[in-house]
This record gives structure tokens, C-alpha cells and sequence, in this order.
């Protein structure tokens, strides 16, 4: 079982914009600086990233992983960052081995790089890039109940003083982000993250009701407007599965003028 371990889902931002003191974002580095200070220095770093999607899952094994920038049309310095921090290959086989177990085939992946949903984050975080970090992918199915299932399947993963992080976006419609700000637009986005704050946080409920709200999560107000396409949300349902109850603290931050919330379990 997961012991004296973080458990973080945090909306990670615009690109690499956090790491160049973007205004934008200034409540998310904000938030992530503080964590750091929060939280026990772990020994591991596992991140899930919107970033990564695979038709069988992967696991990052490299001892030196590179960085990936999976993103386009920022100026030259955005392309010239470095974090080298070392890999957990032993820790990667011990995920592949729980989640080949649990009827979730999973290959190791030596050459990919950690992307942006990964280093931008964890730099903010643990600047000095020394504690190891690897990165799972989410199925390209996106499907919920299936990401929920991962979840509770790494729950009982024999590993401790992990940081475990969920690296997304709970609003993540691109066109509105960069249209001005409307009545409409902002009673969408506060609709959908109220609903997210009463299904995962609040007075303590049994898991079973979080789970089948987060299983049906379309059905929650504006979701369809906030999240188009569910890739910046699942690897919030792969955190609750792992946690398997409701956050133990919950935030709501502002990046481009949208509300974006980030929850948080020790475990």
C-alpha cells in the first residue's frame, strides 16, 4: 500500500508560460511554491499527465529521462529549459508489474521524454531537479470508469514517500481562454468547478458516490463546455481512484482569468 505519500491533481497552466513568471498564472506558481514547502520532500515523483496518451499504458523507465516539449510557437527560451533530474527505473517496473497484474498492460518506455504536463509543475516545485521523476500515460480511450480503476489499482502499490501528482486543467476550453470574458462563460466555469468541489471535497462521503459521480461526470453542469475533450481531466479521476475518498483540501486558483481548481490527499 501507498504510504507517508502526496497526493496532487493541479492545473498545470498554459504551455511552459509558469516558468517565466507569466502573470497569468501567478496564483498557480503561487500554489505549486507553496506545496513545496508543505509537503515532506518525497523520494520518488510519479506524474500523470494530460500530456501522454497511449493505446496500452507506459511507464517511463529511463535513469536520465530528457525533456519532451510537446508544445509550438513560444519564443526560443522556452525551448532551452533544463531539468535534469534522474529517473526511477525500479519504481517504474513496480508500477508495471501492479498494473499488469490488475488487467492493465503496461510497457516501459526508455526514449520518450517527460513533456510539459510533467516538467513545467515539478521545476516549480523541486527546482534543484534532484528527486527522481516518471511519468505514467493515460489510455487513449479516455474512458472514466477505466481511469478510476488505474487508480484504485496503484492504490495498493507497495511504495513510500511518494509525490504523486495528476497534472491537468479542470477548465480546458481553449477558445474560451482566449476570448474575452463573458456573463455566460463565467457562469459555465464556476457551474462545472462548483461541481467538482461537491463531488470530491466538503463533508466526507462514501467512495462509491465519487465514484459514480466522477464515472458520469458529463452529466455535471457545463461540463461539455468546459472539458470538450476529457484529456485534461482524467488524470483527475486516476487521483481520486488512488485516493480513494475525498480530498483533504482543495483550492481554486485563477490562469488566464478562468477558475481551475487543484485538490490535495496524504495518504
Amino acid at each position: 500500500m501507498l504510504r507517508n505519500t502526496d497526493l496532487l491533481f493541479v492545473s498545470h497552466g498554459g504551455g511552459p508560460r509558469p516558468l517565466f513568471n507569466d502573470p497569468d498564472h501567478q496564483q498557480l506558481i503561487d500554489a505549486l511554491q507553496q506545496y513545496a514547502r508543505d509537503f515532506e520532500r518525497p523520494d520518488a515523483i510519479l506524474v500523470l499527465s494530460a500530456h501522454w496518451e497511449t493505446e496500452g499504458l507506459r511507464v517511463t523507465a529511463s535513469p536520465s529521462p530528457e525533456l519532451y516539449f510537446d508544445y509550438y510557437n513560444f519564443p526560443e527560451e522556452a525551448y532551452q529549459i533544463e531539468y535534469p533530474c534522474p529517473g526511477a527505473p525500479e519504481l517504474a517496473e513496480k508500477i508495471k508489474a501492479k498494473l499488469d497484474a490488475q488487467g492493465f498492460p503496461t510497457e516501459l518506455e526508455h526514449k520518450r521524454g517527460l513533456d510539459h504536463g510533467v516538467f513545467v509543475p515539478v521545476k516549480l516545485l523541486y527546482p534543484d531537479a534532484d528527486i527522481p521523476v516518471l511519468q505514467l500515460s493515460m489510455h487513449a480511450s479516455l474512458d472514466a470508469q477505466q481511469h478510476l480503476a488505474i487508480g484504485e489499482a496503484l492504490r495498493s502499490l507497495d511504495a513510500e514517500r511518494l509525490l504523486i501528482i495528476g497534472s491537468g486543467f479542470t477548465f480546458h476550453n481553449m477558445r474560451a481562454f482566449y476570448a474575452p470574458a463573458t456573463q455566460e462563460v463565467n457562469q459555465a466555469n464556476a457551474g462545472f468547478e462548483d461541481w467538482l468541489e461537491a463531488t470530491l471535497s466538503g463533508p466526507a462521503k462514501e467512495y462509491t458516490e465519487i465514484r459514480a459521480s466522477l464515472v458520469n461526470w458529463e452529466q455535471a453542469p457545463y461540463a461539455r463546455f468546459c472539458q470538450p475533450r476529457e484529456d485534461h481531466l482524467i488524470p483527475l479521476h486516476i487521483c481520486a481512484g488512488i485516493a480513494g475518498r475525498s480530498a483533504d483540501s482543495y483550492s481554486r486558483i485563477e490562469v488566464f482569468h478562468k477558475q481551475c481548481s487543484n485538490f490535495y490527499w496524504r495518504l
